[in-house]
């Protein structure tokens, strides 16, 4: 899509927060309006639209509609973060190993700025499902690097949360 369109659509969720839950009806028209001009079978319409249904409290609207857009091609970065939203989404209507099963793999994707979110979302997954261990060794993982201090002491302990004790 035109450059223009994704400053429409950036636009469009830069006021997101003037719409009180009570016109969350009309956020989403805003949204669907400008997937109105896509393409029909564009994968950025469903993605933008889940993304709207997910944000106003809807995660079983949106989960078919990231699902859509994933099978229409969506990759990269945007692919990225659909995987992550319908994981969370997953999660929120009881589907948690589901959502665990589609970001398992991104653990091992090409490294971006979305590394974090994946590491969050996966373990929250992981918690809703009694795995709070490897739910908090992810969540770990991906503070140590941040920390001002104590980073290898934390990647160790995010280690030692899920790997056997190898002593005695």
């Amino acid at each position: 899509m035109n450059e223009n369109w994704e400053q429409r659509v950036t636009a469009a969720w830069a006021t997101f927060d003037d719409y009180p839950e009570e016109r969350a009806a009309d956020f989403r028209a805003v949204i669907d309006a400008l997937v109105a001009e896509l393409p029909e079978d564009s994968p950025l319409g469903p993605f933008e639209q889940a993304c709207a249904w997910d944000s106003t409290g809807h995660s079983d609207r949106a989960a078919p509609l990231y699902r859509e857009a994933l099978a229409r091609g969506l990759s990269g970065y945007k692919g990225r973060r659909t995987k992550i939203q319908l994981s969370s989404s997953l999660r929120n209507i009881g589907q948690a190993e589901e959502g665990v099963k589609l970001l398992t793999p991104e653990l091992d994707a090409p490294s971006d700025e979305l590394d974090d979110a994946v590491r969050a979302c996966l373990a929250l997954c992981l918690s809703s499902l009694g795995r709070d261990r490897e739910g908090l060794s992810l969540v770990l993982g991906a503070l140590a690097p941040h920390l001002p201090r104590y980073q290898r002491s934390m990647a160790n302990y995010a280690r030692a949360l899920v790997q056997p004790d190898t002593d005695g």
